[in-house]
């Protein structure tokens, strides 16, 4: 079963209204509180990127449908930060933190310049890849996790049961369906697949349009 976000292929929803390139990057305020906020949580170490968006994921439908971005952040930051144990459901009903000993991990003001510019790799050494470029390779169906009902998983629903091809291979890389749920990294081979647009939505845009998606090779099959 698909969660609200996997909203490829959907009617209804309205029109994808890009952000000017020259928009600036928070339109309000409280934008930038609240990726500071995200960000030195994050840094506490109590989750992983994978698990963070799987407890976006998770939201109310009718929350999702209608907070905003950053209301999603906020929402899902809430939700993680009670799950671990780090602040309590009166804390945030009171908007106010009991008083506690600063978190050995607590982000500094200084070192935010480093910790934005730090990259963070997500390859690792792992098993040979199973397909090349130029094969055919068909998805499974449904898209789900195969570690836990309901899970996170990155291979989106409109996408399930269709059969593309490998243009590129990326080599070994963290498992999110594994490692949002704390079962370790599961290192597989990343592949990028070109779909053709007209199989995955009924109708192409234009002659040849292909949709290309970055695809786990547990995801993925010879046809």
């Amino acid at each position: 079963m698909s969660r609200v976000h996997d909203m490829g292929g959907r009617y209804g929803d309205g029109a994808v209204v890009p952000v000017p390139q020259d928009a600036p990057p928070f339109a309000a305020e409280w934008h930038r509180k609240a990726l500071a906020l995200t960000l030195a949580a994050g840094g506490l170490g109590a989750w992983n990127i994978d698990t963070s968006r799987h407890a976006r994921e998770c939201l109310a439908p009718m929350d999702y449908a209608r907070f905003s971005y950053y209301e999603k952040w906020l929402a899902a930051l809430a939700d993680l930060l009670v799950a671990k144990g780090l602040v309590t459901r009166a804390e945030l009903a009171a908007g106010r933190a009991d008083p506690a000993p600063l978190h050995a991990r607590a982000l500094r003001g200084e070192a935010v310049g480093a910790a934005l510019a730090r990259r963070v790799p997500y390859a690792r050494p792992g098993p040979a890849p199973r397909f090349a470029v130029g094969d055919r390779v068909k998805t499974r169906l449904p898209a789900r996790n195969a570690f836990v009902a309901g899970g996170h998983t990155r291979l989106p629903s409109y996408a399930a049961g269709q059969t593309g091809t490998v243009v590129l291979v990326h080599g070994p890389h963290v498992l999110p369906d594994a490692n949002a749920h704390g079962l370790g990294e599961n290192p597989e081979t990343l592949y990028t697949v070109a779909f053709a647009a007209a199989d995955l939505w009924g109708a192409a845009e234009g002659p040849g349009d292909e949709v290309t998606l970055d695809l786990w090779q547990s995801y993925l099959e010879a046809p």
